[in-house]
C-alpha cells in the first residue's frame, strides 16, 4: 500500500483561518466606542471616532461625518468632510459655525465637535474614513445622539359631551420632550379623595377613555408627563350633568328665574302703590266724615252724628267773643260748601258703614265731654256764689269806709 504525501486536512484548515485573521488585522478598521450618547439641549459635545489603516502613515485620507434623520429611508445629510493632507474642511451651511473635526493621523483620532446642540440634532451620526487602495475591512461606524429635553407643561383637554351615559376622552400632550415623555392619569372624586379607576377605563399614550359616564365620574383628573430628566403635569375638572342640564339650558333657566323675580318685584311694587293710594283716599274720606260730625249747628245748636240737634242748657250768646262769632261764620260757610262735595261723597257711602263703630265711640267720648261740661257748670255756679259773698263783703266795706269819712268830717268841723 502506497501512502500519498501531503498536508493533512486539519493543518490546511488552520492555515486558512490564520490567513483570514491576518487579512482582517491588516484591513481598515473604523470604531465608535458607544452606540448611543446622551446630552442635554444646549451643551457642547464630542462624538469620538477612531480608525486604524491597513498600512501606517497613509499618504491621503478623507474623513466624512454624516447625520441621518430618524425616519427610515431618509436621505443622508453630510455634516462635514475633511481632506488630508490638504487640511481643508468642507462644512455644510446648516452646521456652519458650530461643527469641526478633531483629527490626529498618528493616533487615528477623528472626533466630531458639535456646539449648542438642539432637538434637531437628535439623530444617528456616521463616521466614515476613505483611504486610497485601502477599502477592505470596516470603513465606517455609527452612533446615536440623544438630545435630552425636559417635557413641556402638558395640555389637558376634554373630548366629548359631559352628560350621563356618554363616552369621553381626556387628552394630555406635551409639545416638547426628549426622550418622548410617558403619560399617566390619576383621578380624585368631588371630595378630593383618591379614586380607583373603573376597569373599563383605558389609559394609553396620554388618552384616558371613560365609558358610560355618570355623576360618580365627576371629579379632578391630573395627567403627569415625564422622561428621564424631569416631569410636568396638568389637571382638568370633569362635571357630569344630566342631558338637559348643559351649559346653555342652565344659563336659560337662570335667566328665566331672574326675569320672573324682576316681574314679581314690579307687580308687588304696583300693588303696594295701589294699596297706599286706596289707604290715602280711605283716610281722606274718614277725615271728611269726622269734619261733618264735628260741625256745629246754627244758632248755638249741637249737631249729633244721627243728624239730631240739641239746644244747649244755657244761653251764652251774651258772653261770646268776636272770635267765637268768626268761628261760627266759618263753620256756616263750611256747611254751605259741603253741598259741593255731595257728588264726591256718594263714592264713599259704602265705606261710611265701616265707621259706625268709630262714630259710636266718638258719641261716647262726646257724652263724657258733656258730663265734664256739666261739672264745669256746677263749678261756675259755685264761683257765682263766692262772687255774691264777695259783693256782700264789698258792700260792708263800703259802709265802713263811708262811716269813717263821716267821722273824719265831724272831726274836721270841730277843729
Amino acid at each position: 500500500m502506497v501512502k500519498q504525501k501531503g498536508f493533512p486536512m486539519e493543518r490546511i484548515s488552520t492555515l486558512a483561518l490564520l490567513c483570514l485573521l491576518w487579512s482582517g488585522v491588516t484591513a481598515l478598521q473604523v470604531k465608535i466606542p458607544k452606540t448611543e450618547y446622551e446630552f442635554a439641549r444646549g451643551d457642547n459635545i464630542t462624538l469620538p471616532c477612531t480608525f486604524t489603516p491597513s498600512k501606517p502613515n497613509p499618504p491621503q485620507i478623507s474623513i466624512t461625518w454624516s447625520a441621518e434623520a430618524e425616519k427610515a429611508n431618509a436621505e443622508e445629510s453630510v455634516v462635514l468632510t475633511y481632506f488630508y493632507p490638504l487640511g481643508a474642511t468642507n462644512v455644510k451651511a446648516k452646521y456652519e459655525g458650530r461643527v469641526r473635526v478633531d483629527l490626529d493621523i498618528k493616533t487615528g483620532k477623528a472626533d466630531l465637535k458639535l456646539s449648542s446642540i438642539t432637538l434637531d440634532d437628535n439623530k444617528n451620526f456616521e463616521c466614515r474614513v476613505l483611504i486610497p487602495f485601502d477599502d477592505e475591512g470596516q470603513p465606517y461606524d455609527t452612533t446615536r445622539l440623544v438630545v435630552l429635553v425636559a417635557p413641556s407643561t402638558p395640555i389637558c383637554k376634554i373630548q366629548g359631551k359631559q352628560e350621563y351615559g356618554q363616552n369621553i376622552n381626556l387628552t394630555c400632550v406635551s409639545e416638547e420632550g426628549s426622550p418622548p415623555p410617558t403619560y399617566k392619569w390619576e383621578s380624585r372624586d368631588v371630595r378630593n379623595m383618591p379614586r380607583v379607576a373603573d376597569p373599563r377605563t383605558t389609559d394609553k399614550g396620554g388618552i384616558l377613555s371613560l365609558y358610560n359616564i355618570s355623576k360618580d365620574t365627576s371629579g379632578y383628573y391630573t395627567c403627569t408627563s415625564s422622561n428621564k430628566i424631569r416631569s410636568a403635569s396638568c389637571n382638568v375638572t370633569l362635571s357630569v350633568l344630566p342631558p338637559s342640564m348643559n351649559i346653555g339650558s342652565t344659563a336659560g333657566i337662570i335667566g328665566g328665574v331672574i326675569a320672573a323675580l324682576i316681574i314679581l318685584i314690579i307687580v308687588i311694587y304696583c300693588c303696594c302703590c295701589k294699596k297706599k293710594k286706596q289707604d290715602e283716599e280711605y283716610a281722606m274720606g274718614a277725615r271728611e266724615e269726622e269734619f261733618h260730625d264735628k260741625e256745629p249747628g246754627k244758632n248755638g245748636e249741637t249737631r249729633h252724628p244721627d243728624g239730631q240737634e240739641t239746644t244747649p242748657d244755657y244761653d251764652d250768646s251774651s258772653v261770646r267773643s268776636p272770635n267765637d262769632r268768626r268761628d261760627e261764620e266759618r263753620s256756616e260757610r263750611g256747611y254751605d260748601k259741603r253741598r259741593d262735595y255731595d257728588d264726591g261723597h256718594s263714592d264713599y257711602d259704602d265705606r261710611r258703614s265701616d265707621y259706625t263703630d268709630r262714630r259710636r265711640d266718638y258719641d261716647d267720648r262726646r257724652s263724657d265731654y258733656d258730663d265734664r261740661r256739666s261739672d264745669y257748670d256746677d263749678r261756675r255756679s259755685d264761683y257765682t256764689d263766692r262772687r255774691s259773698d264777695y259783693d256782700d263783703r264789698r258792700e260792708r266795706y263800703d259802709d265802713d269806709r263811708h262811716y269813717n269819712d263821716r267821722r273824719d268830717r265831724q272831726y274836721d268841723d270841730r277843729d
